[in-house]
């Protein structure tokens, strides 16, 4: 093995959060390396978006994040807006565009966004080294990273690799179990953001439903999202889908509100079937086959009082009980993660060890879909670099 390199910072993972960490502890002086286990830095980066990086979103506020804390985010978001990493983005000249909802995306490619942040990385002396496979973590007076060609040493080490979601991109475990090593409480990661699958009974009514979609309004408690909701061939999909996700538990049910802000379905003594009045509404396929599956086809003349009140609550109200998720392959996020007890929200760093900081993904804060995931990434590593 070659002799050791020492650094005074160095940060596992040449992410987002990794490599704004990175560019800040340059900025301060500090010598910086970032170890990456992939060929390249912004891996996940360059396929967020489809291509074109959802890198924030302009209505950020602390109530978008699921956490053990909800207030943990406010710290590093309140002094690291979407607003300061929204002027990086222009400094480099990055043309870019709102999609809907505040989400900000690169009008060309993802690209820009990963050549940027290597660009400031350059500026301020920041060393990368990718294809490089960590084997052990230890601590003597200092960090001891041992990797299959050399060791690391650094007096303030950053774990920011990220969750277990997309694992065919290099996703692992690492995170937490540097965490646990040092005694930090870990929260069961999950998949998050992340489509969900019938049970075998939804499967048998609504798999014929596949490709459908419509706009929809999805609720658990009093959260609630309004969003496109797509049928796949194993359950549900979409934005409104996603979302709700992050909130959702095995063997837990959630309502779908398939007509959200319409209050007369029908016109009264209309002599049309209700089948014909929802596919004016709905897709016609999903308005046939919710009729024949609660038996609501027939003419609205002939319905009771009673019955249209019947209707139009399950048509408000309608409640699914998904089996399970696609899991973490199909998940944009996870959620848990090391728990937010365990650390500084101003400095990201571990209580019960000092110099060992966790910022990104790899910590318990799940952002909503569009941007919101990016900027935490972004504010928690910039963050993390004002003290390493």
């Amino acid at each position: 093995m070659e002799q050791s390199n020492h650094y005074d910072v160095i940060i596992v993972g040449a992410g987002a959060a990794g490599l704004m960490c990175a560019i800040e502890a340059g900025k301060r002086g500090r010598k910086t390396a970032v170890l990456e286990r992939a060929l390249e830095a912004g891996k996940k980066i360059l396929i967020s978006g489809g291509g074109r990086c959802n890198f924030t979103n302009t209505h950020i506020t602390e109530h978008a994040f699921l956490s053990g804390n909800p207030h943990f985010v406010r710290s590093a978001l309140s002094r690291y807006t979407q607003y300061d990493f929204i002027k990086l983005v222009e400094d480099y000249q990055i043309a870019y565009y709102e999609k809907k909802d505040g989400q900000l995306f690169c009008r060309e490619s993802a690209k820009h966004i990963v050549e940027m942040l290597l660009a400031e990385c350059l500026k301020y002396g920041v060393t990368i080294v990718t294809n490089t496979k960590i084997i052990s973590v230890a601590k003597e007076d200092e960090f001891v990273l041992t990797t299959e060609r050399k060791e690391f040493r650094c007096s303030s080490l950053v774990i920011a690799t990220g969750g277990a979601s997309i694992p065919k991109m290099g996703a692992t475990r690492f995170g937490y179990e540097i965490a646990e090593q040092f005694g930090l409480n870990v929260i069961r990661p999950r998949p998050a953001l992340v489509p969900l699958v019938w049970s075998d009974r939804e499967a048998l009514q609504f798999s014929m439903l596949s490709g459908v979609s419509f706009r929809g309004r999805v609720r658990i408690g009093e959260t609630r999202f309004e969003d496109d909701i797509l049928f796949t061939h194993r359950g549900l999909s979409g934005p409104a889908i996603l979302q709700i996700s992050s909130y959702w538990r095995e063997g837990k049910e959630f309502e779908i509100d398939l007509l959200p802000d319409t209050e007369m379905i029908f016109p009264e003594r209309s002599h049309q079937k209700i089948s014909t009045g929802l596919a004016n509404l709905l897709p016609r396929r999903l308005a046939d086959r919710w009729c024949e599956e609660y038996q609501f086809d027939y003419f609205v003349d002939q319905c009771t009082a009673e019955q249209m009140r019947s209707l139009e609550m399950l048509l408000h109200h309608w409640s699914i009980t998904p089996q399970t998720t696609e899991g973490f392959s199909k998940a944009e996020v996870t959620a848990g993660g090391v728990d937010t007890d365990e650390l500084s929200s101003k400095t990201m760093e571990a209580k019960k060890m000092n110099g060992l900081y966790f910022i990104g993904e790899v910590v318990d804060v799940t952002g909503w879909l569009g941007g919101y995931n990016f900027q935490w990434a972004w504010s928690s590593g910039w963050a993390s670099g004002q003290y390493v």
